[in-house]
């Protein structure tokens, strides 16, 4: 496993906290933890939900070189969505990104309210892809602005907190608008990514790889997940 390097002289106030930066990066991997869906508590980073998302850094930091990746994690101000508020902020992330890395393409890897925010933040235009673990996604969550993106949903068949079948459903509205998407039910699989948690981990570092592939083209579980017509299953 691959040991993340801090990055210090970042403000409080910033919506992007650093792991890794080298000297001059190619391309960025950021993660968005999960939420509420109101609350306006003030996130912390020993949070459980943050917390959660560290071992998927590192499973992402596996798939991509060093030398040429921005690993980072979004600061939310706010626990809850409330009125977009995760959004917001990852918008202020990138932002950050570009000041810090210039126009690198960015791959965001969100799970549960995270993922709503990371599928939303595809409309950016340094966005390449999404993975979006367990997301919540209410009914209607638009999909127009995926148009020519990557997005690959990893959801468990045993979640009681978001659905998978609305996973399902906004993936094939996904696709209608001409985004490459597919999604992936890991049986057994719950909310939190606990159960079959080296198997949730293996295969965020097997998507970032595929969607982030030097060639351009998608390889692995996420060329099989968008070429396929229903889920695929873990």
């Amino acid at each position: 496993m691959r040991m993340l390097r801090g990055h210090g002289g970042k403000p409080d106030t910033s919506a992007l906290w650093v792991r890794h930066c080298p000297p001059r990066p190619r391309l960025a991997v950021i993660t968005l933890h999960g939420g509420r869906a109101d609350g306006y508590q003030t996130s912390r980073p020993w949070h459980l939900a943050a917390l959660r998302m560290h071992p998927v850094l590192r499973a992402a930091a596996s798939a991509v070189s060093l030398e040429d990746a921005v690993l980072a994690q979004v600061r939310y101000r706010h626990r809850g969505w409330n009125q977009g508020d995760p959004l917001q902020d990852t918008y202020r992330a990138l932002d950050e990104l570009e000041r810090l890395a210039g126009p690198v393409p960015a791959l965001l890897i969100g799970h549960s309210m995270g993922g709503r925010a990371a599928l939303r933040a595809a409309s950016r235009p340094q966005v390449r892809g999404v993975v979006a673990l367990a997301p919540w996604l209410p009914p209607g969550e638009p999909t127009g602005h995926l148009r020519g993106k990557r997005a690959v949903v990893l959801h468990g068949t045993r979640d009681r907190i978001t659905s998978a079948d609305a996973s399902a459903d906004y993936v094939r509205r996904a696709r209608t608008q001409q985004t490459r998407a597919g999604i992936i039910l890991v049986r057994r699989g719950d909310h939190a990514m606990l159960r079959r948690s080296p198997l949730w981990h293996r295969t965020v570092a097997e998507l970032v790889g595929g969607l982030l592939h030097p060639s351009g083209q998608l390889t692995g579980p996420a060329a099989t997940s968008c070429l396929s017509p229903g889920p695929i299953f873990l």
